[in-house]
């Protein structure tokens, strides 16, 4: 006769014992589906900092050309007048192929139709049109990097909406569809839409539940998400080893007061090229 305590005890090891065989039953497939979910958390994660480091980049790079592509075109121009009024003075046929060469990198002057496209619409010239070339104070550029709250809610959407995360082909376009409007949202920095996009998601369909999978299906799964990976960690490294991508990663917290640095180094050039024109103009 088995007393309470016994019962208690081998019941227990029993019990204990029967769950770890149905543990191990169904071990291999649970944690497949474990690592499955863990593989596609990390790749949203991913993209979602891919996706936004690229679009930080366009939009630096849209910036600096606002801001800096006149002063580049000005030290282009005074390096060519550099160039010519050198071989105007030597005579030297090494020198006058310089000056070539110094205004083939000029960019040629546009044409009438060219150089207002863009510039005006049916109640004629833009301000911005009419401020340059009346020599007065050119509006800034608008600034287009997405605000924090913008980025907080671009990356709140993106996990929720994924299209990665759907179980079928009807949900997966959805998602992509409602993703693309995203994407275009964050990139203009377009807050208030971004959060009418997340009450959108908020009232519309909620994704279905995930249910068992095949293992064979599971590991399909983990492999197209290591492509995935591969593919994501090129883009990325493309980004950061490029011209923009560099300078943006040498002040990510205040790009701006560093187009501000670059601004006043190309200042200083221009003084320094236009000073050195002066002189070899006075020799004459």
């Amino acid at each position: 006769m088995t007393t309470p305590e016994a019962e208690r005890h081998g019941g227990g090891a029993g019990a204990e014992q029967a769950a770890a065989e149905g543990e191990g039953a169904a071990r291999p497939e649970e944690r497949l589906e474990r690592a499955v979910r863990a593989a596609e958390q990390a790749l949203i994660e991913y993209e979602i900092a891919v996706e936004t480091f690229r679009i930080e980049v366009e939009n630096f790079s849209r910036l600096h050309h606002q801001k800096l592509g006149p002063m580049y075109t000005r030290l282009d121009e005074l390096d060519a007048e550099i160039a010519e009024a050198r071989a105007a003075r030597t005579g030297d046929p090494e020198d006058r192929r310089r000056a070539d060469e110094a205004r083939a990198r000029v960019m040629p002057m546009p044409g009438v139709e060219e150089l207002f496209h863009g510039w005006m619409d049916g109640d004629g010239i833009f301000p911005e049109a009419a401020a340059m070339l009346t020599e007065e104070q050119v509006r800034p550029p608008q600034r287009v990097r997405p605000s924090d709250e913008a980025r907080k809610l671009y990356r709140e959407l993106a996990r929720k909406a994924h299209p990665d995360l759907a179980q079928d082909e009807t949900e997966r376009a959805r998602r992509e569809e409602f993703i693309t409007r995203v994407n275009a949202a964050y990139g203009r920095g377009d807050e208030p839409l971004l959060r009418e996009l997340a009450e959108e998601w908020a009232a519309g369909p909620k994704p279905p539940e995930q249910g068992p999978t095949p293992s064979e299906e599971l590991y399909a799964r983990l492999e197209w998400l290591a492509q995935r990976k591969e593919l994501l960690t090129l883009v990325a490294k493309n980004l950061e080893e490029s011209a923009i991508g560099s300078m943006l990663r040498m002040a990510p917290d205040d790009p701006d007061r560093l187009l501000e640095e670059i601004a006043e180094k190309l200042l200083a050039d221009v003084a320094e090229r236009e000073r050195q024109l002066a002189e070899l103009l006075a020799q004459e």
